[in-house]
């Protein structure tokens, strides 16, 4: 909640971590991706949830199907392995909070509010150098995000588990169809373990990538260079990992789907604001792409434009319900989507019975 942490001072973490946005938001952009504490900064992507952010494993590899397939690490291109790492990114970015160096950021916590409770908690003598203070401060923000504050497990979903709730039919059928391999087919990548009662087995993300397709976002200002390409795993912010190939060139990371109704736009690059045109967008992108993508002179639709073109061939096609083509019927209609949004509503946390 601290502004003093930006240069200049207005921004906090909050800013693009509110938990009434489902510890998403981007301090007040409209344009779907974070601006910064400057009037000029300008993200390229969409800030993504911290919400059960202490769940997510180290980035590593695990083989499937004769490939390696990238798993975990925080933010959308899993380029940070711990929660300290993620918190301490967006305080020296420049399109972020701007602090200039380690010197800058210990001498505003030296004289926070809550320096005495650092020193008290991290027993920080009063001649601890600035790496120190910097380092007690994003174990504090590392505590926070692991903290029941962050991960309540307190949604509806939750409620019904424990036999508090029941859903209502339009949310049980959401469920159904969201389970159902030939329909909606979201816990492919959204998974959940339906006969476990532990809360870690419902966080509604396998920690994968993939590779979605996803309409250009004209309001990134990056965008306006047509050779510029978000490539998250292999960059601009990070380099391929090692021991993978550019088969990952455009993806990023599942997020959860706890809390998602909340969050203010989706996809890293933040094209959508609407749940229930992110759930149409996923049953129809190949069947009206038109409807999301430009036209080109002969009015046929420039499908995944955020991509090289080299790299379209890598887009997510298979698996339902994104395998339509054509005049193919779409896995869902419009009635089997919304039930489907009535059942990740149910996914916010603060439910009271």
């Amino acid at each position: 909640m601290d502004t003093r942490l930006s240069n200049p001072p207005g921004t906090a973490c909050v800013s693009c971590h509110h938990p009434d946005q489902g510890w998403g938001g981007n301090n007040g952009s409209i344009t779907g991706v974070a601006v910064g504490s400057t009037p000029q900064s300008a993200g390229s992507r969409n800030s993504p949830t911290i919400g059960y952010a202490g769940f997510v494993p180290r980035f590593h590899r695990v083989r499937e199907d004769g490939r390696w397939v990238p798993v975990g690490g925080l933010f959308w291109d899993g380029r940070a392995d711990s929660l300290s790492e993620q918190a301490r990114g967006p305080l020296f970015s420049r399109h972020e909070m701007n602090l200039s160096d380690e010197a800058d950021l210990a001498g505003r916590l030296r004289t926070a509010p809550y320096a005495e409770s650092l020193r008290e908690a991290f027993g920080l003598p009063d001649d601890s150098p600035d790496a120190r203070w910097n380092a007690a401060a994003l174990a504090a923000l590392a505590a926070f995000q692991r903290s029941p504050e962050v991960a309540p497990f307190s949604s509806k979903y939750d409620a019904v588990r424990r036999g508090q709730a029941r859903f209502t039919r339009a949310e049980a059928r959401g469920l159904r169809l969201f389970s159902d391999p030939a329909k909606g087919n979201c816990i492919a990548c959204h998974v959940f373990r339906p006969g476990s009662k532990n809360p870690a087995d419902h966080l509604f993300t396998d920690f994968t990538y993939d590779n979605l397709g996803l309409p250009r976002n004209p309001a990134i200002v990056a965008n306006a260079e047509p050779a510029y390409f978000d490539l998250g795993l292999c960059g601009p912010l990070r380099e391929r990992p090692r021991g993978l190939s550019d088969a990952v060139c455009g993806m990023f990371r599942v997020p959860t789907l706890r809390n998602v109704a909340r969050r203010p736009f989706y996809f890293h690059n933040g094209s959508f604001s609407d749940l229930t045109e992110v759930m149409r967008f996923y049953v129809r992108r190949d069947t009206e792409p038109a409807r999301w993508y430009p036209l080109d002179a002969k009015g046929r639709a420039q499908t995944y434009n955020d991509l090289p073109p080299r790299f379209a061939r890598q887009v997510s096609r298979d698996e339902a319900p994104y395998d339509r083509r054509g005049r193919q019927k779409p896995r869902l209609n419009e009635a089997e989507i919304g039930d489907v949004v009535a059942f990740l509503r149910t996914l916010d946390d603060g439910f009271e019975p």
